[in-house]
């Protein structure tokens, strides 16, 4: 017995736009999801997003060790280590899309929220930037885990105001913090423990800025024991709506978990970078670079490899064709 997950994830363009920003990443290997919600101009935003869950791809598959036992990444807090790394990849993941950002004029000011999960035994570290989300679906309602970087959330709360009065002040789509549109990141953090049978959904704000939670919870409630069909039904419910916005959504069931003795850790935010850390961020991110080059090497020799597969098939046939004939030509003689 270890960890036993059923997941499912799917991200749909919407009715209105014509490209989609979102990106959702789902490694079952590593126990890794994460919800991706892309802004900025000229398909921008969905260079961010991929670029954030392409980030936590590589340095979870290719520098776990490092970054887990380089004393300047430190963040002074002991967590389980799947968690550690999470929290140190979203950090370098902001870097790397500010990076970009900054060396290409037509990816200036780009950016994406994050939520991502992953797993040590029965605790989930949670992480998130902005405002997409992540919620346990219990029996009777929907538990938020994350809570927004927007200005409705700091209005409402420093206000006592309702977050339809809030939104009528500021806008509902005004959020303050994101992967890339700054050198640095706050990051939000949560360990929490899990159980056989707890279902938890992450998604981007076209699901949850068009529906409240008790409306997200109705519809997941009557797909609890079909995960395909809880997706696609909350996919379904923003398009019934206007389909305005891009829509993601990850399901994750525990089905098997073995239990541990560690506890719980409350939100709380990782400030901001040292200039030293940011220097080192920098420099994984250059060897980060040459992997994905790696990456896409290897992707072209297979697609080259495959491309020839017909020629060389054509090529023998063509050989066994003039042998017969030959041989024919031989037997008549």
């Amino acid at each position: 017995m270890g960890l036993d997950i059923k997941v499912v994830g799917k991200s749909d363009v919407g009715l209105v736009r014509t490209g989609n920003e979102d990106f959702l990443h789902i490694d079952k290997s590593r126990h890794v999801y994460a919800v991706c919600d892309g802004m900025g101009g000229h398909q921008a935003g969905e260079v961010a997003s991929m670029s954030a869950a392409s980030t936590l791809r590589m340095l979870f598959s290719k520098a776990e060790n490092e970054i887990a036992n380089d004393p300047t990444l430190a963040i002074g807090r002991i967590l389980p280590p799947s968690g550690d790394l999470l929290l140190k990849s979203v950090r370098i993941a902001n870097r790397h899309i500010y990076n970009q950002a900054l060396s290409n004029d037509a990816q200036s000011g780009m950016g994406t929220t994050i939520v991502a999960l992953t797993f040590d035994r029965d605790m989930m570290s949670i992480v998130h930037v902005g405002d997409s989300r992540a919620y346990r679906l219990d029996e009777r309602e929907l538990v938020p885990l994350t809570r927004d970087h927007s200005w409705v959330e700091e209005i409402q709360s420093a206000q006592n105001i309702s977050r339809e009065e809030a939104e009528t002040a500021v806008g509902k789509n005004v959020i303050t913090r994101a992967l890339g549109v700054r050198g640095t990141v706050e990051t939000d953090y949560r360990l929490t423990k899990v159980k056989k049978g707890d279902i938890y959904i992450l998604c981007s704000d076209g699901l949850c800025g068009f529906a409240d939670d008790d409306e997200i919870f109705e519809i997941a409630n009557r797909s609890r024991n079909d995960l395909n069909k809880l997706v696609d039904s909350l996919i379904q419910m923003a398009n019934d709506r206007g389909g305005a916005d891009n829509v993601t959504v990850i399901a994750l069931q525990i089905e098997d978990v073995t239990e541990s003795a560690l506890p719980e850790v409350e939100v709380f935010t990782l400030k901001a970078e040292t200039e030293e850390q940011l220097a080192r961020e920098d420099e994984i991110i250059k060897r980060l670079q040459v992997y994905e080059m790696d990456d896409s090497i290897t992707q072209e020799t297979v697609a080259t490899k495959e491309s020839k597969k017909p020629i060389v098939l054509i090529f023998a046939l063509f050989i066994v064709i003039a042998m017969i004939i030959m041989y024919i030509s031989a037997s008549g003689n």
